[in-house]
């Protein structure tokens, strides 16, 4: 999604963000992390706040810096602003929960690598006011917290019977087998394919409603 200036207002930003333009099940991004964290609730809710708020902060500083920002150098200077939020929340999880930092692993360091963060930076921030820009990033990084929550909370129920370590009535009784594979690769992408096609069927759906 491209940006024009002075065209775009809070609310069309956080609808974009959260549906029309959603990260994962519109543009693919970021599913490296359906891998590596959705098999617990705990570490997606800890790797989803860490994206948000790196994708919105980073948003924030390239916006800022953008008249600064001699174009040949551009995408350098936002990967270092990235980087340095990165390190921020690295050191953080690292000094105050250390169990958690060690169940993430090397997952934390890697948000540099999703695209979203560039994406968002690219496409909006850039050529688009700070406020409106923060607005979009963080917005973008609930939109995708959304997908990997509700695919973790399948993953974690139907792999383990519980939800944030807590035994489910029925997935954590006596009457259900738990499905051991949900909470591997394979059930990461099995899970990520039914939400997006469910989520485009309901999009289908909705502009074929439209006048």
């Amino acid at each position: 999604m491209s940006a024009a200036p002075g065209k775009q207002t809070a609310s069309s930003v956080t609808m974009d963000a959260l549906w029309s333009n959603n990260p994962i099940f519109r543009q693919i991004l970021g599913i490296c992390s359906t891998l590596a964290v959705t098999n617990l609730v705990l570490n997606t809710v800890v790797m989803c706040v860490a994206l948000t708020l790196v994708t919105a902060l980073s948003s924030l500083t390239v916006s800022l810096l953008r008249a600064a920002t001699p174009r040949s150098i551009r995408m350098m200077v936002e990967t270092l602003i990235m980087a340095f939020y990165v390190i921020i929340v690295d050191l953080a999880l690292a000094a105050y929960w250390p169990e958690m930092r060690r169940n993430l692993g090397p997952f934390v360091g890697l948000i540099i690598t999703n695209c979203i963060l560039m994406g968002r930076a690219e496409a909006f921030a850039i050529s688009n006011p700070p406020v409106l820009s923060f607005v979009d990033g963080f917005m973008s990084g609930v939109g995708y917290s959304f997908i990997l929550l509700a695919i973790a909370v399948v993953r974690e129920a139907t792999g383990m019977g519980s939800i944030l370590g807590h035994p489910l009535p029925f997935f954590g009784g006596p009457y259900w087998d738990k499905w051991i594979i949900m909470v591997m690769p394979p059930g990461a992408f099995f899970t990520l394919a039914v939400f997006i096609w469910v989520f485009r069927a309901l999009s289908a759906e909705k502009e074929a409603k439209r006048p």
